[in-house]
């Protein structure tokens, strides 16, 4: 496998990784353990704005949310490449996702707003290496009115 291969893909995504976010109370943004690396929920910032805030069922649309999980995943995989040395190609594997989104009682579409995560897992890291578990549930609230969260569990070699 070549160096760089990962970071190639993303350029021809037109995918520009944003800074790994500091977190935002007592808690570590990642912690590696042998050869996995579990991260920490992260929020759909973007350019150090929310992507989307509110309820899906309430304000917030399928597409936002759908997006929302996209952006909350690349914010995963800035912390991944940090946890990595800055070497993305040193990930073997996407174990598992776990999404929150921020919902009314009636909301029932959990599934496909964490596809906009899920999506980029694979046309980022390819089939093999991006396709993993998930679990996706709602929930009343999350930190800063987020409409959707994050977390994740990844191989490394």
């Amino acid at each position: 496998m070549a160096a760089g291969r990962i970071e190639a893909r993303l350029r021809e995504l037109g995918i520009s990784l944003p800074e790994a976010a500091a977190p935002i109370a007592n808690y570590v943004p990642y912690g590696v353990t042998g050869n996995l690396v579990v991260i920490s929920g992260q929020l759909p910032l973007r350019g150090g704005a929310l992507v989307a805030t509110g309820k899906l069922g309430a304000g917030v649309t399928l597409e936002q949310g759908r997006e929302a999980a996209r952006a909350s995943f690349l914010n995963l995989v800035a912390q991944l490449r940090a946890a990595c040395g800055g070497d993305l190609d040193r990930v073997r594997r996407v174990v598992r996702l776990g999404g929150f989104i921020a919902c009314t009682a009636e909301f029932t579409q959990h599934a496909q707003v964490m596809n906009g995560a899920s999506d980029a897992a694979v046309e980022i890291f390819g089939e093999a290496v991006g396709r993993h578990a998930r679990t996706t549930v709602g929930v009343p609230s999350l930190p800063l009115d987020a409409a959707v969260e994050v977390e994740g569990m990844f191989e490394i070699g």
